[in-house]
């Protein structure tokens, strides 16, 4: 594998790049095995590797977070969801309860899961109890919750979906006139289950070159190279860099059960706005499961807020501005006291920049290239 790594790392740097190429990744998981294996230091000057929309956890709209919190103080129930989400901040009143981290400090029922059947499992052990699931993630994570949806809820395990979908965020970025990038690479997983060919979209609509990577780093490289090579060349296929696992068609059966379980809908990212067809909502057949229908709906104590005060999240998830352009970064917010969702989540650009090393400040007037900076400290 280092072999390999190696060897795209030299075809790159023999490519004539004479100016720079912004390549834009949209998953958390391309973004860390960047930043830890120091990738952008190894690369030419001229390419600069933008972090794109890639981490659910950061565009969970506050207003679900906030109901998860109230459900779980005001009407005692269990509530359970993935353990980034459980430190997620909202805004609010100085001193009141602001994520479920501190709804449980407060006496509130919360627990932290790393699988669905965790979900399943809290309910049935407590059947006299109504317990939420508050079901956050993209497709990759959506299709294991509509597996376990499909095979049988327990009576009381109801569903606050948060679940989004990866493509339409991209869509929406490259249909603005300042998109910011010349080419795409694109998340393994998501094309796993989805099928490469969803994101055709790219070079088809946008003649941007576009490549499926996985999670290493002769992966990650072996893109890079795909579409730099296209861009040279005025050229914009579909590469699968991923073939081991991301095959035409994806998983038929996620696709299906993803089908049976939820309807696409236009939803809010946090901080972004509504984005068309990127949401999962459960199917109308399913209400009795669904937490909007069975539980009140609380108001935010700060609605329309979105993100804190001085929190640039949102322009990092776009791509617009590298985490160290934003004021809060390093200063106020850290990996311990997270004020943006960014810095929360192992997905989130600025939490992983930050754990790689990543402190140097940058001006804010060089957002866009800022993500070529290895500023160590």
């Amino acid at each position: 594998m280092q072999d390999r790594a190696h060897h795209w790392l030299q075809q790159i740097l023999a490519l004539p790049l004479e100016k720079p190429v912004r390549i834009m990744n949209v998953c958390g998981g391309h973004e860390r095995a960047i930043a830890m294996a120091g990738l952008r230091s190894l690369l030419p000057s001229a390419v600069q590797l933008i972090p794109g929309p890639g981490c659910p956890v950061c565009i969970c709209p506050e207003e679900d977070i906030h109901q998860a919190i109230q459900w779980a103080l005001d009407q005692r129930v269990i509530v359970a969801s993935f353990g980034d989400m459980l430190r997620v901040p909202v805004n609010g009143p100085r001193g009141e309860v602001n994520s479920l981290a501190a709804a449980r400090a407060a006496g509130a029922e919360v627990h932290a899961i790393a699988s669905p059947a965790e979900a399943v499992r809290i309910a049935r052990e407590n059947p006299e109890r109504q317990v939420v699931f508050h079901a956050v993630g993209f497709e990759t994570t959506m299709a294991p919750i509509a597996a376990m949806i499909i095979e049988g809820l327990p009576d009381n395990l109801l569903l606050l979906a948060s679940g989004r979908r990866t493509w339409p965020a991209v869509a929406m970025l490259l249909d603005s006139p300042d998109a910011g990038l010349d080419a795409l690479t694109a998340p393994g997983h998501v094309a796993t289950v989805m099928g490469p060919e969803e994101w055709a979209f790219v070079h088809q609509r946008h003649r941007i070159p576009v490549a499926i990577a996985g999670f290493t780093a002769d992966s990650l490289l072996a893109a890079i190279h795909a579409v730099l090579v296209q861009w040279l060349e005025g050229k914009a296929p579909l590469t699968n860099c991923y073939v081991a696992a991301a095959r035409p068609g994806g998983n038929p059966r996620a696709r299906q059960l993803l089908a049976q379980a939820f309807d696409v809908v236009d939803a809010p990212w946090r901080g972004i706005g509504v984005i068309a067809q990127s949401g999962y909502a459960l199917k109308p057949a399913l209400a009795a499961h669904d937490a909007r229908h069975q539980l009140p709906l609380v108001t935010p104590a700060q609605p329309g807020k979105d993100l804190p005060p001085g929190c640039d999240c949102a322009r990092v998830v776009l791509g617009k501005i590298s985490p160290p352009a934003c004021r809060l970064y390093g200063t106020a917010c850290r990996p311990a006291s997270p004020i943006g969702p960014c810095m929360v989540s192992d997905e989130g650009a600025c939490r992983i920049w930050w754990t790689a090393g990543l402190h140097r400040r940058t001006p804010p007037d060089r957002a866009s290239g800022a993500a070529n900076v290895e500023g160590h400290s």
